[in-house]
C-alpha cells in the first residue's frame, strides 16, 4: 500500500472513533447526585429544586446557587456561573448538567422543565369529552 492510503485510513479511523466517542457521552442518560460523584466526569442530574432551601444570586461573581433533589433523593447544592435561569420559579424538573465536586454539583448548563400550558387547555377538555381548544 502506497503511505497516503496508509494515512488515510489511520485519519478516518481517528475521525470515526472522536464522533463515537462524543456521541456517546451526549446520549448519556441521567444519572444521580451519587452516580456523578463516583464517575468524577461530566454528567446530566435530573430533579426537583427544593423551594425551602435559599436559592442566591451572587451578582459579584456572577453565580447562581440553589439546592436540588435527585431522583434517589440525594439533596445536593448547585452552582451555576450565570444568572437564574428564566421561568426557574416555575419548574417541574430541573435538569443540569456539569460535574460534581465534593459535596457541590457544579453546572455548566441549566434546563428548565416547566408545566406545558397546553395541559392547562387539555385537562377541562378531558373531563367534559369535549374537544381542546385549537387556540387558531
Amino acid at each position: 500500500m502506497q503511505t497516503r492510503t496508509i494515512l488515510g485510513i489511520i485519519l478516518i479511523a481517528a475521525f470515526g472513533f472522536l464522533v463515537v466517542n462524543s456521541f456517546g457521552q451526549q446520549v448519556a442518560g441521567y444519572e444521580t447526585f451519587t452516580e456523578a460523584t463516583d464517575g468524577g466526569r461530566r454528567a446530566h442530574v435530573v430533579g426537583e429544586w427544593i423551594r425551602d432551601e435559599p436559592a442566591t444570586y451572587d451578582p459579584a461573581s456572577n453565580t447562581f446557587s440553589f439546592h436540588m433533589r435527585d431522583e434517589s433523593g440525594q439533596v445536593r447544592r448547585v452552582v451555576y456561573a450565570n444568572p437564574r435561569p428564566a421561568n426557574f420559579e416555575d419548574a417541574e424538573r430541573v435538569v443540569v448538567d456539569g460535574r460534581m465536586d465534593g459535596e457541590v454539583f457544579h453546572a455548566e448548563h441549566i434546563l428548565v422543565k416547566c408545566p406545558s400550558k397546553y395541559n392547562e387547555q387539555r385537562a377541562p377538555a378531558e373531563l367534559t369529552g369535549a374537544p381542546a381548544p385549537t387556540g387558531a
